[in-house]
């Protein structure tokens, strides 16, 4: 039993990790098990609503189907599920930019500046979504907390080869959020278990150097 994390931020993992890695079967039942452990219908839906902006939109869509369909095989059984907390849909800021890039200080901890130096200079148009559109429309909901949304973030990249950076951005953020290093562990040991002992060693080397 995970000691460090509840059955509801491990079915958060969990599932974000085999969504962001396209394992749809073993999803479905983690999907009946996140259920199960209390998460609501819209803390699942938000979930992987964001997973869109680091996973794609092909294993998002294709995450939220597969719930969909646990959904009605849930409710033929006679199965009743919380709904939740209502999502917000709208977000009418005069500036979703600052609003975004205000988000960003807030998880970093650290002045975000305009545009974001390097990949920002050089494209400002994704500056721009993920200021505008992953850091303030996504993010304006408050149905995931800030660190629900970090666990779920750094599940998706722990599970994907090839994004380590981004990995320990998040990890820097998630635990501006309150997320402990033993929980980034916890978080490690879900990783191998659902996905593979390759990436969950990746993760615990990007962890292990942000320790030192």
């Amino acid at each position: 039993m995970n000691k460090v994390l509840n059955t509801q931020q491990q079915g958060l993992i969990t599932v974000s990790a085999l969504t962001a890695t396209g394992d749809l079967g073993n999803l479905k039942i983690q999907l009946n098990m996140a259920l199960d452990a209390g998460l609501t219908i819209n803390e699942i839906k938000e979930a992987l609503v964001q997973l869109y902006a680091y996973c794609g939109f092909p294993r998002s869509l294709n995450g939220i189907n597969t719930f969909k369909t646990v959904l009605d095989q849930r409710a033929s059984k006679g199965i009743t599920d919380s709904i939740g907390k209502e999502i917000i849909v709208v977000n009418y800021t005069e500036d979703k930019y600052e609003q975004g890039r205000q988000v960003l200080e807030t998880l970093t901890k650290t002045p975000q500046v305009k545009p974001a130096p390097g990949f920002g200079e050089f494209a400002p148009r994704i500056d721009t979504f993920l200021k505008e559109h992953l850091f303030a429309d996504i993010f304006v909901s408050d149905v995931l907390t800030y660190q629900q949304r970090e666990l779920v973030t750094i599940a998706a990249l722990a599970a994907m080869p090839g994004v380590e950076e981004q990995l320990q951005a998040h990890i820097g953020m998630g635990m501006n959020t309150g997320i402990t290093v033993e929980q980034v562990k916890s978080m490690c040991d879900i990783i191998e278990k659902a996905i593979s002992k390759e990436q969950a060693e990746t993760a615990r080397a990007v962890l292990s150097k942000m320790k030192k």
